[in-house]
């Protein structure tokens, strides 16, 4: 008797294993194939925002065709976009309802639309841009190959994991970020090898296609004492707050630009207006574009107090008034910045706070903790990982339950004491607050 239950339970492992391995198999042929993609599309991207970049230096005159720029963007969404004016919500939406599709079209035309955006000088990132290209392949990829939709699910994940990467130079934080900024508290296990080999090819083609990626030397990191900690815990809670405000302002923007321009493109064309404007009164072009430079800077040296609010305005006008382009970089270069501008008053090192606002900020926005940390460990090599950690917990927790993708789940509420409903989007639980 014991003889035939043994010979049960070695098939049993045996089946077992067959399944886990054909399945390993499939996900890593799946996840190549969508990386393969992504990765070389990635690298013209990136290229191509240099270029523009370049150009726009080199031509000065190229900012008072903005709102040009930007009513064109918004024309060639209303007459081709359909739901790809969704974003990266749309994406998110699919992965838990799965009731509609993430159409092709949003990767010519995020592209082009974050090309144009970054030619005249609008001021937005780029992170956006990659992980819709990302969706909409790994989409098409699934529709060619007939997947179920858990495969499906599973897909697009991928596509946001390949394009996070691809853009970064970030593989490991590019495989949780697919896996995490789905819904807040959960992290889907399930997608770990298909985020993984996604993530992980993408990088490794547009970085051998010649994509360049920016890291941040993370100097100035002190020793662990009670006093230090005290200052690193203030300093996050202010990193979580910020999140909050960059966060609101755009939505906030995004709805009064709605209501008082009917028209998508009488929309763009006055925010584009009111960019010029801003860059006289602000008067440098610093906050145009991504704002690497200033990220650099803020690493080295102290930089203007007031970068960051004029960055958060910049980008909130930008992507408010319909320009296309991610909220990522300007989160980096406003939580950098912001942190080099404490330093005085925390009294500890510009470069250090410039790295953990950098990181602070952009988990409190994208409410995706792991991710945060990882990447800080990816773009700092490992340095202070425990004062990146402490402040990514501490920004996810005092960012509340805002953040800027409006249709990320609420999985896990952040304090047992708030009763959410299950299914609740950081969006709709803003419209009954």
């Amino acid at each position: 008797m014991n003889e035939f239950k043994n010979k049960v339970l070695n098939l049993a492992h045996g089946r077992e294993h067959t399944a886990l391995t054909l399945n390993f198999i499939k996900w890593i042929m799946l996840g190549s194939l969508v990386g393969l993609v992504v990765g070389p599309l990635s690298g013209l991207f990136l290229w191509s925002l240099q270029f523009v970049t370049d150009k726009r230096a080199q031509y000065p005159w190229l900012l008072y065709l903005l709102p040009i720029g930007g009513a064109l963007v918004s024309f060639l969404y209303i007459k081709f976009g359909k739901t790809s004016s969704q974003g990266n919500n749309l994406i998110l939406e699919q992965i838990y309802k799965g009731d509609g599709e993430v159409p092709l079209r949003m990767a010519p035309l995020v592209f082009l639309g974050t090309v144009i955006t970054h030619l005249f000088g609008g001021s937005a990132g780029r992170e956006g841009t990659a992980v819709q290209m990302g969706g909409s392949i790994a989409e098409f990829i699934g529709k060619i190959f007939k997947v179920d939709k858990a495969d499906r699910r599973l897909l697009l994940m991928c596509g946001i994991s390949s394009g996070f990467s691809s853009v970064f130079g970030t593989p490991l934080a590019g495989t949780i970020f697919g896996m995490e900024v789905v819904a807040i508290g959960h992290m889907h296990y399930e997608a770990l090898i298909p985020c993984f080999t996604a993530s992980f090819v993408g990088n490794l083609v547009a970085t051998y296609l010649g994509a360049k990626h920016s890291h941040y030397a993370f100097n100035g990191v002190p020793d662990m004492t009670l006093l230090v900690t005290v200052k690193v815990v203030i300093s996050s809670i202010l990193f979580g707050i910020i999140s909050i405000v960059f966060s609101e302002m755009v939505h906030s923007l995004k709805r009064i630009f709605s209501k008082y321009f009917k028209s998508g493109m009488v929309k763009s064309f006055v925010g584009g207006v009111i960019i010029i404007i801003l860059t006289y009164i602000a008067g440098t072009r610093d906050y145009l574009g991504l704002g690497t430079p200033m990220i650099m800077e803020s690493f080295k040296t102290v930089v203007s107090p007031f970068a960051f609010l004029w960055k958060l305005i910049f980008t909130a006008i930008t992507l408010g008034a319909g320009f296309q382009g991610g909220e990522v970089t300007p989160l980096f270069f406003i939580g950098s910045t912001f942190g080099n501008s404490i330093s005085s008053i925390i009294n500890l090192s510009p470069s250090f706070l410039a790295g953990l606002g950098l990181i602070a900020v952009f988990c409190g926005a994208t409410n995706a903790p792991i991710s945060s940390f990882v990447l800080g460990l990816e773009l700092f090599g490992g340095q202070g990982m425990i004062y990146i950690f402490m402040t990514c917990v501490i920004s996810y927790l005092f960012s509340g339950h805002y953040g800027i993708y409006t249709s990320q789940l609420i999985g896990v509420t952040k304090s047992k004491i708030l009763q959410i409903p299950k299914g609740t989007t950081v969006g709709s639980i803003k419209s009954k607050k």
